[in-house]
């Protein structure tokens, strides 16, 4: 059981932990910086007021007055959110695709397994990362803090990794429903990176304008770190219905997957 899983999870296995260590110095490095930009915070809330709205939503850039304040813009808004949900929406992007295109899934094919089984643990060998990242990173993060004496509420730090997991399904969805629908698996990563970029654009410039509705389309409108960090707010509808998208979107791909032409 769960033999493409296993095979699939350990070809990540490197690259997953090559992540970790650089999202892990990296948050270290922006934790370092912390008490320093505290001398001056007052004047950064300053200009963060001075900017759009657009753009202080869009990155949580609320005040940098607290660790937590900073935490939530520096580094999960930006990092965690955007360039995590861009790396899992690329990974997922060439799990199959990459495999039609080089012709390994007609050998897999060939043997008594079911398509939808393929994809299903194809899918679930992306959860790696995402298990191991939300493992690791709240340990980093929170030891850094403690070091220099700024430690942040552990509860409300694992509250924002707990709910950017369906965030990151909802990415890898997005990603395994182009790479059964399209046949090169660079185009189905380029194309998973542009359209979830392109919905984190949508949420940000949207807000506070007459057409904020458009924003509800993305996943990013759905987690706010720094709301759950600064405000200690924390929504489950939002996240529940993230995971139903996420769902949804791999129930779609698998679909697609079982009946196409190959």
């Amino acid at each position: 059981m769960l033999e493409t899983t296993r095979y699939e999870a350990r070809q990540r296995v490197r690259g997953t932990l090559a992540l970790a260590v650089l999202l892990g110095v990296f948050a270290l490095l922006v934790i370092y910086l912390f008490p320093t930009i505290a001398e001056s915070s007052a004047d950064i809330d300053a200009f963060i007021e001075s900017l759009p709205e657009s753009f202080r939503e869009g990155f949580g850039a609320e005040t940098y007055t607290t660790i937590e304040g900073f935490v939530a813009a520096e580094l999960y808004q930006t990092v965690w959110v955007l360039l995590l949900g861009l790396y899992m929406a690329y990974a997922a992007g060439g799990s199959l695709a990459d495999d039609i295109e080089s012709g390994r899934l007609y050998l897999v094919l060939a043997t008594p397994v079911a398509r939808k089984r393929v994809g299903f643990e194809t899918f679930l060998a992306l959860c790696l990362p995402i298990v191991v990242l939300n493992l690791t990173m709240p340990l980093v993060v929170f030891g850094g803090t403690i070091a220099i004496d700024y430690p942040l509420d552990p509860y409300y730090l694992l509250v924002v990794h707990a709910l950017s997991i369906p965030y990151l399904l909802v990415c890898s969805g997005i990603g395994m429903v182009l790479s059964v629908v399209l046949d090169r698996g660079d185009t189905a990563q380029r194309s998973a990176i542009a359209i979830v970029f392109l919905l984190f654009l949508l949420d940000s410039v949207t807000l506070g304008t007459d057409v904020e509705w458009l924003g509800a389309i993305s996943p990013t409108r759905y987690l706010d770190p720094t709301e759950v960090l600064l405000h200690e707010t924390i929504n489950l509808v939002d996240s529940l219905l993230l995971f139903v998208v996420a769902t949804v979107l791999v129930l779609l791909s698998l679909v697609y997957f079982q009946h196409r032409d190959l």
